[in-house]
């Protein structure tokens, strides 16, 4: 049997490259934007586990059937926008369009029991029409936390997303809470929306008539329904028991914690496993689409459905794409702290040597490849963004260096080995 050839596409006109772009949906990140990414990326990763949450990392592909079981076939999510695809040997496979079903998935595989606090952030995928805020890859962060059924853990998660959403310039961020009640709680009121929703069939797009007997719920939050659904009966006011007493809980808390929230009464989420409380992080000044930054909610039955235990289970995700565009262009911190300029070329490999000691010292240092001129040194420190330019020439030999502020302008001669104290320091210490 031949081998399988993969067709090789060139353009036929003698001198004429083709010229490739990133698919539809995806971007670059490239400089300076990409340095705000890895701000808030370190932010998200230093606040996780000042909560107690460990680094979690799952494959960015998954078995088909994960998904399918986890989020629910009836969601758009499965229905419409995974992307899915069959392996060399067969195998159904999903490029991850959430992480949550991973994160159970590895918590049952590896036999892991009891209390589990994780966190995430990486690429997620799905096809949907690209727009503002909406992108085909886009960057998910999350937590999960596992074996918790009481209303302080949904609290936590809720106060966590909403501590890093202030921290990254949304101070206007609002949280819009729901509880969509047990499974016990819907029997009873599914049959009660199904009724409503289908003496109003005729009113209803093509999508709310498909679900009012598979996905009800999901009709709640139709954006093309909501002036038929304004006046539809909604989950809390079929609370009873345990389920009300648990929402009832995490409001109180979120008042004592001061956490701006409202009720949000047809908030359901877009995906199945979803029990009790759902929420979503919506900053009012986010004019997209589709304006919540992020949300989440508790998902006590998702374990067995994926062949674990009974496992409560609650946990958030954020849209790393969306938080930057909601909070508008804030200028990213400088590239480098430090760019060294060697004004006697006979001194490089004591620059390179003085390079690798402030590094060592924690600060941000570079200099260029080979010999350059004095003036081009400068324009490439400009160019990287460099803070401080400092030079090394003749002054090398009493100790010193010449350090210039690349913002302001300012030059001051200071002692070589005070450089890494000043930069993280300022000028009492540092700079």
């Amino acid at each position: 049997m031949r081998p399988t050839k993969i067709p090789v596409f060139f353009s036929t006109l003698p001198g004429v490259c083709m010229s490739f772009r990133a698919p539809k949906g995806t971007d670059d990140v490239l400089p300076p934007e990409s340095r705000r990414w890895r701000e808030l990326l370190r932010s998200w990763d230093l606040l996780a586990e000042q909560y107690g949450y460990a680094y979690v990392a799952t494959p960015i592909f998954e078995a088909t059937d994960l998904f399918a079981r986890g989020v629910g076939e009836a969601t758009e999510v499965v229905e419409k926008q995974m992307y899915s695809f069959r392996d060399k040997g067969g195998r159904h496979l999903t490029l991850r369009p959430e992480v949550t079903a991973s994160v159970l998935r590895a918590y049952i595989q590896g036999g892991l029991s009891g209390e589990f606090k994780g966190a995430y952030s990486g690429p997620c995928f799905r096809y949907e029409r690209p727009q503002e805020g909406r992108r085909r890859q886009f960057w998910q962060l999350g937590v999960e936390y596992l074996g918790a059924p009481d209303a302080e853990a949904d609290l936590e998660v809720i106060e966590l997303g909403y501590r890093y959403l202030l921290d990254c310039g949304l101070g206007d961020v609002v949280v819009h809470v729901n509880s969509i009640g047990d499974a016990p709680d819907r029997v009873a009121y599914h049959a009660l929306l199904s009724g409503w929703l289908d003496e109003r069939s005729h009113l209803l797009s093509k999508d709310a008539v498909r679900r009012i007997h598979t996905n009800p719920l999901r009709v709640l939050d139709s954006k093309a329904d909501r002036e038929v659904v304004a006046d539809a009966p909604v989950p809390l006011d079929y609370l009873e028991g345990e389920t009300a007493a648990h929402h009832d809980q995490l409001i109180a808390g979120l008042q004592e914690r001061g956490i701006a929230h409202r009720h949000a009464p047809r908030l359901v989420r877009g995906l199945d496993y979803y029990n009790r409380t759902v929420f979503e992080y919506i900053p009012p000044s986010y004019a997209a689409a589709h304006n919540a930054v992020g949300g989440g909610g508790r998902y006590d039955g998702l374990s067995r459905l994926l062949g674990g235990g009974d496992l409560p289970g609650v946990g958030l995700a954020l849209g790393l794409d969306r938080i930057l565009s909601a909070a508008g262009q804030s200028p990213p911190a400088r590239a480098l702290d430090v760019f060294l300029v060697v004004a006697d070329q006979e001194r490089r490999s004591l620059a390179h040597a003085f390079a690798r000691r402030l590094r060592a010292a924690g600060v941000r240092c570079d200099l260029v490849a080979g010999r350059r001129s004095v003036k081009a040194q400068f324009r490439a420190a400009n160019r990287r963004d460099a803070a401080l330019a400092v030079v090394i020439g003749a002054e090398w030999d009493r100790g010193m260096v010449t350090a210039k502020d690349l913002s302001s302008g300012d030059e001051r001669t200071i002692p070589a080995g005070e450089v890494a104290a000043w930069v993280i320091g300022g000028p009492e210490g540092g700079r």
